[in-house]
C-alpha cells in the first residue's frame, strides 16, 4: 500500500504541467537536500563523542572536492528554500488574493533571481576555497 502510494505521488510529479510546477518541484528537492545535510550533520556531529576517529574519517571526507561541490549546492538549496518560502509565506498570510497567474510568474522569477544573487557570492568564495585548498591555486 505505501509502495503504491509513492508511486502514485511520483507520477502525479511528473505529469502536471500546471502553472508553477518547476518552482513547486524545485522547493520541494531543495527541502529534502536541507534535511539530508542536516540528518548527515547530527549524526557525524553525534559520533564525535563515541568514536573520534570516525568523525575524524568523515572530516577528510568532506574536505573532498566532491563534497564541497555539493556543499555549494546545498547552500543554494538553503536560500531558494528559504526565499521562496517567505514568498509562499507572503501570499497565503498577507495578500491572498494576489495569487494570480500573471502576478505568480513574476513573482516567481523575482523570487529565483534573488535567490541566485545571493547565492552567487557564497559560492565564489566557496569554489575558491576549493580550488585553493584541494587543487593548490592561489598559493594555497
Amino acid at each position: 500500500m505505501l509502495v503504491e502510494n509513492f508511486k502514485t505521488t511520483l507520477s502525479g510529479y511528473v505529469r502536471y504541467r500546471g502553472q508553477g510546477h518547476y518552482v513547486f518541484l524545485l522547493h520541494r528537492i531543495t527541502g529534502l537536500g536541507t534535511l539530508l545535510f542536516l540528518a548527515i550533520h547530527i549524526l557525524d556531529t553525534a559520533v564525535v563523542y563515541f568514536a573520534p576517529a570516525f568523525y575524524a574519517d568523515a572530516i577528510a571526507i568532506y574536505r573532498s572536492t566532491p563534497f564541497m561541490l555539493g556543499e555549494i549546492a546545498l547552500v543554494f538549496c538553503v536560500i531558494f528554500h528559504g526565499a521562496n518560502g517567505l514568498r509562499i509565506a507572503y501570499f497565503d498570510l498577507v495578500k491572498p488574493g494576489a495569487w494570480e497567474k500573471h502576478n505568480a510568474n513574476r513573482v516567481m522569477l523575482i523570487t529565483l533571481i534573488c535567490s541566485l544573487v545571493l547565492w552567487l557570492p557564497a559560492a565564489g568564495i566557496m569554489g575558491y576555497d576549493i580550488l585553493k585548498y584541494n587543487f593548490g591555486m592561489f598559493g594555497g
